[in-house]
């Protein structure tokens, strides 16, 4: 399930590769059978596009989002089943295999790089570990080659909006951010991803000023670096 808003692209100066040293950010969030990416079930995961506006303005883009089928002797924790709501055997759940649910998502990302410049995705998400955990886990058990995700780093909203809002937990953080937030609606992968995106956008444009001048001085030194010249291994 994918939805495509209208997105304008940024000038080359304003360019994606270039605000984040090439790196693309993409909102990710999974809802799962427990908090062990090893054992638990992955059901459902959301992965939400961020565009660059003409202004250079971060905004939400488009979401894709699908629910997942347990893999074979996944374990699954009743009570992570009560906070999601989910039903990962209804007989009317559109559940797809991992492998299908991953390569559908990380086919729509690789066209976001290329279309944007950037050389590789940076996974961003509400405590990012666990999700990120619970994506390369799942890569691992389908034996996906082309992951367009950096393996190890990734941006925490949790970190951002401690710093930027004071609070870490997503339904404060955005609530205090002046966003809505509909409490029925959370847990769910694409909602919470939509929220952390919407987030996640709102913190970066408030440091649009920083990042003028930071740029600037990156500039003064010499440092031109573009998405072709980063290791797509390397640490950010």
């Amino acid at each position: 399930m994918s939805e495509q808003p209208e997105s304008r692209a940024a000038p080359p100066g304003l360019a994606m590769a270039n605000r984040f040293r090439g790196f693309l950010p993409v909102v990710v969030d999974v809802e799962t059978g427990g908090f062990n990416a090893a054992t638990d079930a992955l059901l459902e995961i959301a992965a939400v596009l961020i565009d660059l506006d003409a202004q250079g303005v971060l905004r939400r883009g488009a979401t894709h989002c699908y629910h997942v089928k347990p893999f074979e002797g996944s374990h699954i924790e009743p009570a992570a089943l009560q906070i999601n709501g989910i039903d990962p055997y209804h007989p009317l759940r559109p559940a797809l295999p991992e492998r299908d649910a991953l390569q559908r998502v990380f086919r729509e990302i690789r066209h976001a790089i290329r279309s944007h410049g950037c050389r590789r995705a940076i996974l961003v998400g509400h405590n990012a570990a666990f999700d990120l955990g619970f994506v390369n886990a799942a890569i691992r058990r389908t034996e996906i080659k082309r992951n367009p995700f950096h393996p190890f780093s990734c941006f925490d909203t949790a970190t951002l909006a401690g710093a930027a809002l004071g609070q870490t937990v997503l339904a404060r953080a955005v609530q205090v951010a002046g966003l809505d937030w509909d409490r029925s609606s959370a847990h769910s992968a694409r909602y919470d991803a939509e929220r952390t995106a919407d987030l996640f956008c709102l913190v970066c444009n408030r440091l649009r000023a920083s990042f003028t001048e930071a740029q600037a001085r990156a500039e003064m030194l010499g440092w031109h670096i573009t998405a072709s010249e980063i290791d797509p291994g390397e640490d950010i």
